[in-house]
């Protein structure tokens, strides 16, 4: 849920992924563009505000949630703005990370850290609705993990991880993004303005202009 604070009171909420530096501070929060089936239930339609970048030092970071990482035109806005180090953000189950990771990686040849949630039944209150026909047991996976990261190259750094919790280190070389992008920069000298662009609208928006 996000809402900033500027804003007037509402009670819209938007599955948001928020970018906080190492102050605690917030650099960006992108509101997900399309709620995914049942999501739109509770989840209001974002906006392409947060649509942005950050500098990490050797890397330039960008992230998209859910099923947004299928949808080419957001990937390409990360990519025009320098993106190296992509993070998809799952809700859970390998379904979603295991085919679609190293085809990021390779389409923007950039890392790819997909983080995907596991989840048990006994991971939900006991006042969780329909918590029963959710899942058979306790030890019954609601969602499998899945989490993964991907090499420019398309390759493997750290394979599916499934039914499994921890925190799980990897070494990543920017040097790798520099090797791939030799032969293919998708919005450096591989990319053809003149015949096809990109444009991107990243205000918030807003049901009413106010001129005073």
């Amino acid at each position: 849920m996000h809402r900033a604070r500027e804003e007037p009171r509402r009670h819209s909420l938007y599955c948001t992924a928020l970018y906080l530096n190492q102050n605690g501070e917030t650099g960006s929060a992108h509101r997900k563009l399309v709620p995914t089936y049942e999501e739109r239930l509770v989840w209001s339609p974002g906006d392409g505000h947060g649509l942005r970048v950050h500098d990490l030092g050797p890397f330039t970071a960008g992230v998209l949630n859910c099923w947004e990482n299928w949808m080419p035109l957001a990937r390409a806005s990360l990519h025009a703005q320098g993106e190296d180090l992509h993070f998809a953000i799952w809700p859970g189950s390998v379904r979603n990370t295991r085919d679609l990771t190293p085809v990021l990686a390779k389409e923007g040849r950039s890392f790819v850290v997909s983080v995907s949630a596991p989840l048990r039944r006994r991971d939900l209150s006991d006042g969780f609705p329909i918590r029963d026909a959710i899942a058979p047991d306790d030890f019954a996976w609601i969602h499998d993990g899945g989490s993964c990261v991907a090499a420019p190259d398309g390759t493997w750094v750290v394979e599916p991880i499934v039914k499994e919790e921890g925190t799980f280190v990897a070494t990543l070389d920017p040097r790798m993004v520099a090797r791939e992008r030799q032969n293919f920069d998708p919005s450096g000298h591989y990319s053809r303005p003149d015949v096809l662009r990109l444009e991107v609208d990243r205000r918030r928006q807003e049901t009413c202009t106010w001129i005073d």
